[in-house]
């Protein structure tokens, strides 16, 4: 049930020049958020800006760079909200193993929060106020095959979310987790399989903006899809792996 305003907050979205997080700023700056939107290209960005509807700017970072993370937060300033959205990813199994895609993954889609989160949770947590989203993926509730990587740094920042999360509930910071599906994108467009309940991404931002709009901590979706990751937990390893291979 929608029960908090954004309406006047000032959100800061890292990786908001495409896809999901391109869709999620218009959603908040039709709502009344002021958005700061952030990812490495400032041509997509300054474009972005001049679409919103509302107050908006744009700050370049590299969240692969701790020192482009600590200037970008300094020039962001004060927010009210966090909301990650950079990844990358590269379809690949353990039998091809590609080192740099395989790292790029885990410094980006993982580390790369860790160094955004290391600049804004303790000015959250010292004010006792904030908000903050990580975007994580329904593949991180099990291994999937071809996907060393993405999967498991998916896993990882769901794994980080929690943590976060039960430390925090009792404050007033709050962390929520977005756990999404397929959605139509660049990454996506690599894969060579056909894709279940695949979502335009204004419906997936759409998802997003609502879990933001209430005290859940997580939303899985699409919800019919969620099922069979979130059920897979429960299945035992010789069926599971039987049936995900």
């Amino acid at each position: 049930m929608s029960n908090i305003n954004l309406n006047g907050k000032r959100y800061w979205l890292v990786g908001a020049s495409d896809g999901l997080g391109k869709a999620l700023a218009h959603c908040l700056s039709r709502a009344g958020v002021e958005v700061v939107v952030s990812a490495r290209s400032e041509d997509k960005l300054a474009a972005l800006v001049d679409e919103l509807p509302g107050k908006s700017s744009h700050q370049t970072v590299d969240i692969s760079d701790t020192d482009s993370v600590k200037a970008a937060a300094e020039a962001v300033g004060e927010i009210d909200g966090l909301v990650l959205l950079a990844g990358v990813y590269w379809p690949f199994s353990a039998k091809e193993w590609d080192a740099d895609q395989a790292i790029a993954m885990a410094d980006i889609n993982f580390t790369g929060f860790m160094r955004v989160l290391g600049q804004v949770v303790p000015r959250f947590v010292e004010r006792d106020a904030g908000h903050i989203v990580i975007t994580s993926s329904l593949t991180g509730f099990r291994g999937l095959p071809g996907s060393i990587g993405y999967t498991a740094s998916k896993a990882a920042t769901m794994s980080l979310a929690e943590c976060m999360h039960a430390d925090l509930r009792q404050t007033g910071v709050r962390v929520q987790v977005a756990n999404p599906g397929f959605i139509k994108t660049q990454l996506t467009e690599k894969n060579d399989f056909k894709m279940p309940f695949i979502m335009e991404p204004e419906d997936a931002a759409r998802e997003m903006f609502e879990l933001m709009l209430t005290d859940d901590f997580k939303k899985s979706f699409p919800t019919a899809f969620s099922l069979l990751f979130r059920g897979s937990q429960f299945l035992p390893d010789w069926l599971y792996y039987r049936i995900f291979s």
